[in-house]
């Protein structure tokens, strides 16, 4: 059985989850024809992702890395990205029973009532399956490996929860939600940030939005322009010529445009699922409300969202040069920033400014914790034969999750202060994600009343 997952889950997001969605879907009661329609459309929204993201990673990686030699960037350490960390992780000894694992503590808590999350996206299981690969590969402990999975899946089925009210409010996305990925573990910083900005004054009533653009300078405002202006921006700070930098720009239009269309895909797909499965659940469990866990790539057919990432890639170049002892050179996910601010996004309810300055914080907390995670990483690569050992490598995706850091620290004790601060901080912003997520909630239920 668990080859079979294991070989489902090799073939990729866009082919292992209509397979996934069309099971569950004839499972709970989905006529068969409706169900494997459903599928097939979520994989053709995925496949259109897909191709967008793998365009973004070959037009803006060639130009992050040209712009981070043409500034003289030292940094001796490239990220490798969610592109290279998720096979590894894959390929690690935990993974075979990862995904079980997950889908268990996922079912325990929703028979405890401790989440109202309810994962389907099991590719996104890497994400918690990397925690206890590396905590596995670091500790050499198998257990402590398995606890990690544990761990980081508890964590990210009450973030989901957090998240809800944002997805219906801000994304439109009713009864969805995400509760894995860099979107999710991250966000909570940008609950601290927009509390701290509502404090200060003068700079809490500045808001800037795709929307306010457009209204102020009309054409250059929409999210075809902007995506184009700052895609050539890009190509010119790279040092391209106005024959190269001109394309860019092109190719950042055509995702501002595509990206919300493979969503709609992807959203059309889900219906189908989502409307049976609230039926269901509300029978078994009253009038309990229950939320679908799903891919962050679903965000990102937020103009803000597509926006604020491109501007995240020069700046992210800049943020890696000030992270005192940085030797981390951002590089794998520049081309898909986007994920790590899209939550924040809709906490600062798509103001480009707010977003601005909290994801500057999210961006030094995960080079300065990738930079910590070099040696792990290493050994994780190592140890499922991506590198001898001689070649230090490194991720922001993953490899500079707070998460991570916090359980692998338990065991190996390599920077206490470091665990300790960033765990002071990261509590402190779950406390106010708490707050944030109550009060969205409550907004949103006077709304609709």
């Amino acid at each position: 059985m668990l080859k079979v997952i294991q070989y489902i889950v090799d073939m990729g997001a866009s082919v292992m989850l209509p397979i996934v969605i069309a099971i569950i879907s004839i499972c709970i009661g989905v006529k068969v024809g409706k169900a494997i329609r459903s599928g097939l459309m979520i994989g053709v929204g995925f496949v259109g992702m897909g191709l967008i993201v793998d365009m973004m990673n070959a037009q803006l990686g060639p130009a992050a890395q040209a712009m981070s030699e043409k500034f003289g960037l030292s940094l001796s350490v490239v990220d490798i990205g969610w592109p290279g960390a998720s096979p590894m992780t894959w390929a690690s000894n935990i993974a075979i029973v990862a995904i079980p694992i997950a889908i268990l503590v996922n079912l325990f808590m929703l028979l405890a009532k401790m989440t109202k999350t309810v994962n389907i996206d099991i590719w996104n299981i890497w994400h918690m399956t990397f925690t206890g690969a590396i905590a596995y590969a670091v500790t050499g402990s198998y257990w402590i490996g398995i606890l990690g999975v544990v761990f980081h899946a508890a964590i990210a089925y009450k973030l989901g929860d957090l998240w809800a009210p944002l997805m219906t409010d801000y994304f439109e996305l009713d009864g969805l939600t995400v509760p894995h990925g860099t979107s999710a573990y991250m966000a909570p910083i940008a609950c601290l940030v927009d509390v701290v900005i509502d404090k200060i004054p003068g700079v809490k009533n500045v808001d800037i939005t795709a929307d306010s653009l457009q209204e102020k300078v009309g054409v250059l405002g929409e999210p075809i322009v902007i995506g184009g202006i700052l895609g050539a921006v890009i190509g010119f700070l790279a040092g391209y010529s106005p024959k190269e930098a001109l394309p860019l720009g092109v190719n950042m239009s055509a995702v501002m445009v595509l990206m919300p269309k493979a969503v709609k895909c992807i959203m059309e797909g889900l219906m189908p699922l989502s409307e049976r499965a609230k039926e269901i659940l509300t029978k078994k469990f009253g009038s309990s409300e229950f939320y679908i866990g799903l891919d962050p790539a679903i965000l990102l057919g937020d103009a803000q969202v597509v926006t604020t990432g491109l501007i995240f890639i020069p700046l992210t170049l800049l943020i890696a040069i000030i992270v005192p002892g940085n030797r981390v050179l951002p590089f794998g996910d520049l081309a898909t920033i986007s994920f790590f601010i899209a939550i924040a996004v809709a906490v600062h309810k798509g103001n480009i400014f707010r977003t601005l300055l909290s994801g500057s914080a999210i961006m030094y907390m995960t080079i300065w914790i990738a930079n910590q995670t070099i040696p792990w990483m290493t050994a994780l690569a190592k140890t499922t034969g991506t590198t001898d050992g001689k070649n230090l490598v490194a991720a922001l995706d993953q490899g500079g999750s707070p998460i991570t850091y916090m359980y692998t620290e338990i065991f190996t004790k390599e920077n206490v202060i470091g665990a300790v601060v960033i765990a002071v901080i990261y509590v402190i912003c779950l406390l106010f994600t708490i707050n944030h997520s109550k009060k969205r909630a409550e907004a949103l239920k006077a709304a609709e009343e």
